[in-house]
């Protein structure tokens, strides 16, 4: 409870500040006298949701936002296992996609009012353009630093390559899948923004900008402040479905430096003894749930639970 108080407690005092320097019309080297005050803004923004060009404008961008970021998402997490799992696809492929990533997606505006018949079209695939790289490239080096064993102990269990995929690469895969699905989302907002400002019909960018041109300086901050908000949910909302998709990965709590990890009472302190004995335990209970399965295996397990082979288990834990 007492992070969300000092969260809203810095938010607030945000705002505050904000109110003082615009009221007070403070000019030193920033010229707040130019900005809006909050209470400017609020009322901009009281006005421009009570009317149907504000939730149309939220709908467009919504809807280019969102089929633009699921392409992506499908398309750059199969072509980044592709590439990270194939020779040829890399060798096909990986020329192109380094040549073409580094181009800024904004950039690719001229190009999208060429190829696509609707401008529509184009911001969505604006959208997809800005996502795909980071999904793309996050999906590869995720793919690129699974273990080899965890591939080779499916293999053994007569696993084919589906199998592998389904069982071993996606999910090991997925934290740095939703690692680059954090980031595309939120590239993904700042391209169909702007292009929306340059070639589009209705949006929060191409209201924003409209608000610009007429110097409704309060109308541009609702624009600002609502293309923050989208952001922030949408980016919220792909982070928690990640922690769901993973949630059998263990989790570290945040503890300040300096400080141990408070250890309950009675809690037996962790040494090598006890390593040891846990250790023994654990081979004297696999070796006693294999050995159930035949009389002759069960005596064989007696003979190796012996004391020569206690004493050359403890010299390899040694």
């Amino acid at each position: 409870m007492t992070r969300y108080a000092l969260r809203v407690a810095s938010v607030a005092a945000a705002l505050g500040v904000w109110q003082l320097l615009t009221s007070l019309n403070v000019d030193l080297w920033l010229r707040f006298s130019q900005f809006p005050t909050v209470a400017d803004v609020a009322r901009a923004f009281a006005d421009r949701m009570a009317g149907d060009d504000y939730w149309t404008d939220l709908t467009d961008s919504l809807t280019r936002i969102l089929s633009g970021f699921l392409l992506a998402a499908v398309v750059g997490v199969a072509t980044g296992v592709l590439v990270a799992r194939s020779r040829p696809a890399e060798d096909l492929l990986g020329p192109i996609l380094e040549v073409v990533r580094p181009i800024p997606a904004i950039a690719l505006v001229p190009v999208s009012i060429l190829l696509f018949p609707s401008n529509e079209q184009g911001i969505v695939f604006i959208t997809f353009t800005a996502a795909f790289f980071p999904v793309m490239v996050s999906t590869r080096h995720a793919v690129r630093a699974l273990s080899p064993g965890w591939e080779e102990a499916v293999r053994t269990m007569g696993g084919g390559r589906w199998r592998i995929l389904g069982s071993v690469v996606l999910p090991g895969a997925l934290p740095g899948i939703f690692g680059g699905l954090s980031v595309g989302i939120g590239v993904s907002w700042i391209c169909v923004i702007s292009a929306e400002m340059i070639s589009g019909e209705y949006g929060v960018g191409y209201r924003t900008w409209q608000d610009y041109t007429v110097v409704d300086y309060p109308g541009v901050f609702v624009g600002m402040v609502t293309i923050g908000v989208l952001g922030w949910a949408t980016s919220t909302a792909v982070e928690l479905l990640g922690r769901r998709l993973t949630r059998w990965l263990p989790r570290t709590s945040y503890v300040p430096a300096g400080r141990p990890r408070p250890r309950h009472l009675g809690a037996p302190t962790p040494g090598p003894a006890s390593s040891a004995s846990a250790s023994s335990a654990a081979v004297s209970s696999a070796s006693t749930s294999s050995g159930s399965a035949s009389s002759g295996d069960a005596a064989d397990d007696a003979v190796r639970t012996g004391p020569e082979s206690e004493g050359t288990r403890h010299e390899h834990l040694v």
